[in-house]
């Protein structure tokens, strides 16, 4: 009789009755079926606790290997911040206060007269407050030679406060071609003193 005959006509209430090797098919089975049961309802679970509990060990490894490396910068770290500190502070002591300001505008108007300018406008404009200081518009209108004009703009470049030409226009004097005028806008700041308003917020 052939293994499957035997299989397909066991008696289950008769055990002792079974050949050798269908005892030995059905133990066989019988272990797959418990080996299989114990990964589904108990070695899975450990399986993905395991992974988790890596991922877990994989991030504390990787905030400690950042914190270390901030711990060994740290003098360089220490070293940057009082840098930039120190170039703030220099930027800073390049912004006059309110009262200054008109000092700043007597400065401009000086160089250009000093470069042979004639002066048709030197007017403030708008004010627009930032965050911890307000930016000042000026606008100014005057006639000159080319290197003259030229050196003005160069001039107020390098005075020790800070100003930006936002707007520049050349145009030629009608009746003398040598003569141009310049209208143009630079803008100037100054700290917010307290209590300060603005002409004008930014919308």
């Amino acid at each position: 009789m052939t293994l499957i005959e035997e299989l397909s006509n066991l008696d289950i209430n008769d055990i002792g009755s079974w050949s050798r090797r269908v005892k030995l098919v059905v133990a066989l089975l019988v272990s797959v079926v418990i080996l299989f049961a114990g990964y589904y309802f108990v070695v899975k679970d450990k399986f993905a606790e395991l992974e988790t509990v890596h991922r877990e060990e994989q991030t504390l490894k990787n905030q400690f290997l950042e914190k270390k490396a901030l711990a060994i910068n740290l003098d360089a770290y220490k070293a940057q911040m009082v840098q930039a500190e120190q170039t703030f502070g220099l930027l800073l002591k390049q912004l006059p206060n309110e009262s200054e300001v008109p000092d700043l505008l007597v400065d401009m108007t000086q160089v250009g007269l000093s470069r042979g300018l004639q002066f048709e406008q030197f007017r403030l404009g708008e004010t627009f407050a930032k965050d911890f200081y307000a930016e000042k518009l000026v606008n100014i209108r005057a006639s000159g030679s080319y290197h003259q004009i030229a050196g003005f703009v160069s001039d107020i470049a390098a005075l020790p406060r800070i100003i930006n030409v936002t707007s520049f226009r050349l145009n030629r004097t009608e009746g003398d071609g040598n003569v141009l005028t310049l209208e143009a806008v630079t803008k100037t700041y100054h700290y917010l003193d307290e209590g300060y308003v603005a002409d004008e917020q930014p919308q």
